[in-house]
């Protein structure tokens, strides 16, 4: 039987998250609680200042796995605009520290270091990130660019924005799920019943014969279910969850919190051995190696990936995948989605992990009052090893009631991002039809937000300007009733949602300059916006990048392209039945575009840099492959539709 004595202390991170003159967020997983924590902030050319913790919170998440919340109070507040190397200490007799515990964090002896931006100028964004996909990781490729900046502070951006799809948990492959399960084992992650379930609990499940590609078998299948699934899925027997590959989608909290430690780290990669399970048929043993050689080469890059997070600060936001996909698309999915107890137990469980690994760093004080209902839960589990049945219960129904994910760091420009999954605005009369991507409530507190300031940064995860033919093919299917067949999740699908989105850009005392940073879409693109007809108005720009490995078919996104020039170029009278008709979209032609193309195709991350006014002076895109694609600015001249 495995000891912490023959496990390292630390599993994963620390990952640098909110960072402020004041304040500095650190997120890491040890496979202890560690005594006599400390750290070590040293800026450049200055002296080292010791620290003590001014809130170390420590979160059991298995016997031998700790979550560790790390808040740094300097006794006086740190310099912006420089590098601050950084470290953390514990068990002084031991002497243990990063340089010797995590030496994959460190460039050679050289401690990581953080740095705290004096503006918002400068950001990395991406979103969509699945460890199979056939693809480089971005990630990966930011580290070296990263690296080749870390003693130039005026190079190194204020904020890597993860702009949704972190995990997929709905969409895994077969050597991560094996490694999912023996990381549980390794760590003994908690155990909890699985309501409403064909097995009676998360062990049940581990061992069914149906855990391996087959778990749509075991997901919820209710009569209730039935009018989804026949016009879905014309009447053949699905899952609620509308996933096309839900075959190993992950159920039980501690699935979901493996797949994190596993998708940062590459430390717990080394406490398993991961083989092919047996049972399998021919097709599902062929699938299985082809997803591992995908699988070989993401761990292969994960010391950059730990790299990476230890040394840029970075702020978070859920989509769909986070949580399932097409995650409360319409009020019908919702109503099946959550009237049944084992799937509104698998949704709640990943809300409970994005709250732990994610939602923390963005802002503590705001997730406060649910984080404390989970490490409640958590704490009560270390005696049985089992979460309570109960008290998981009023834990999903307390997160999931809860309406407090956006947030907003301040500085020049203002950087605003968007909770566009859990305060939509429900078609009520038509359930089928898609849900508005904020409610009334939600888009009202955004104008407040933005009134008065003079520019701004908006991340949504789903572009606000999406490429008009897909959106339209999006609405030809959800008129026929079925949205979720096209992932119909763009902000003109609801016409209340769209027509006051569209009013916000609109009012007199809202930024003149907009900013809107988006992923979801797994292709990148750029567009300059003005609003028609007045000298005044505001400028908008979209600027999609996604995925971080992921990308869109090939082949279909040509076409898409394509026919999106031609049936909507300048002159085409169908842009004036778009709803975004009063607005002049003109579309960048990436550099390195051979055939006249304007949405680009590859894993990368965004690179954006604005000027005094808010406005981008630099747009590119960090392929995966190793080089650059630049968005220039259109000819002023040039058509626009």
């Amino acid at each position: 039987m495995h000891t912490t004595s023959d496990l390292p202390d630390l599993l994963a991170g620390p990952l640098v998250r909110r960072v402020e003159p004041e304040r500095v967020l650190l997120w890491l997983v040890a496979s202890r609680p560690l005594q006599q924590l400390h750290a070590s902030l040293q800026p450049v050319g200055q002296a080292a200042q010791q620290l003590g913790l001014s809130d170390v919170r420590v979160i059991p998440i298995g016997r031998h796995a700790y979550v560790h919340l790390l808040t740094i109070t300097p006794t006086s507040p740190l310099p912006q605009d420089q590098i601050i190397h950084y470290d953390l200490q514990w068990d002084s007799e031991q002497g243990n520290g990063l340089r010797s515990t995590a030496a994959h964090l460190c460039h050679g002896d050289e401690l990581p270091s953080l740095m705290i931006a004096s503006d918002n100028r400068r950001l990395l964004h991406g979103s969509c990130r699945k460890p199979h996909f056939a693809g480089e990781d971005a990630l990966v490729r930011t580290d070296s660019w990263l690296a080749e900046r870390r003693d130039q502070p005026e190079q190194r951006p204020a904020w890597l924005l993860m702009t949704g799809d972190q995990v997929y948990v709905d969409d895994v492959s077969g050597p991560l799920l094996v490694a999912v399960h023996q990381l549980i084992a390794r760590l003994g992650l908690f155990d909890e019943a699985l309501e409403g379930a064909t097995v009676a609990d998360s062990q049940a499940l581990y061992q069914s014969d149906d855990t391996y590609y087959r778990r749509e078998q075991l997901l919820p299948d209710v009569p209730s279910n039935m009018a989804v699934r026949d016009r879905f899925f014309g009447g053949v027997r699905k899952p609620v969850f509308t996933s096309a590959n839900a075959h190993n989608h992950l159920i039980s909290l501690a699935e979901m919190l493996a797949m994190y430690l596993l998708v940062w780290s590459p430390v717990p990669w080394r406490l398993i051995q991961p083989a092919m399970p047996d049972g399998l048929n021919d097709e599902e043993r062929q699938r299985y190696q082809n997803e591992q050689q995908q699988i070989d080469a993401f761990v292969e890059g994960l010391p950059q990936v730990a790299r990476l997070l230890a040394h840029q600060p970075s702020l978070m936001i859920f989509d769909d995948h986070d949580v399932t996909d097409d995650w409360n698309l319409t009020a019908d999915w919702e109503r099946t989605a959550y009237g049944h107890p084992f799937s509104r137990q698998i949704i709640g469980n990943a809300v409970l992990a994005y709250l732990l690994c994610q939602g923390w760093g963005n802002d503590p004080d705001a997730v406060a009052e649910p984080l404390d209902a989970l490490a409640q839960l958590l704490e009560n589990a270390k005696r049985s090893g089992s979460l309570d049945v109960s008290e998981q219960d009023a834990c999903i129904d307390a997160v999931l009631r809860f309406h407090g994910w956006e947030y907003q760091i301040a500085g020049t420009p203002s950087l605003v991002v968007l909770d566009t999954r859990t305060r939509r605005w429900r078609s009520e009369r038509s359930p089928f039809r898609p849900s508005g991507l904020m409610d009334w409530e939600a888009l009202t507190e955004l104008q407040q937000r933005l009134l008065d300031q003079t520019e701004v940064v908006i991340v949504s995860p789903a572009p606000m300007f999406g490429v008009k033919l897909i959106e339209g093919i999006q609405k030809l299917f959800s008129l026929a009733g079925h949205p979720l067949v096209v992932d119909a999740e763009n902000w003109m699908a609801h016409r209340g949602a769209a027509k006051v989105l569209l009013n916000i850009f609109r009012h007199g005392r809202t930024p003149g300059n907009y900013v809107i940073l988006s992923g979801d879409v797994h292709y990148s693109f750029v567009y300059d916006i003005v609003i028609r007809h007045r000298e005044h108005g505001p400028q908008l720009w979209q600027i999609t990048s996604s995925g971080l490995k992921n990308a869109f078919p090939p082949r279909l996104l040509d076409w898409f392209d394509r026919l999106n020039r031609w049936l909507y170029a300048p002159a085409s009278p169908l842009n004036w039945l778009t709803k975004r008709r009063r607005m002049r979209v003109s579309p960048r032609d990436p550099d390195r575009a051979s055939a006249g193309e304007r949405l680009w195709n590859g894993s990368g991350i965004g690179l954006v840099e604005l000027d005094e006014q808010g406005r981008p002076e630099n747009v590119r895109q960090l392929d995966a492959r190793g080089f650059d694609v630049d968005f220039p600015p259109r000819d002023t001249a040039a058509p626009a539709s």
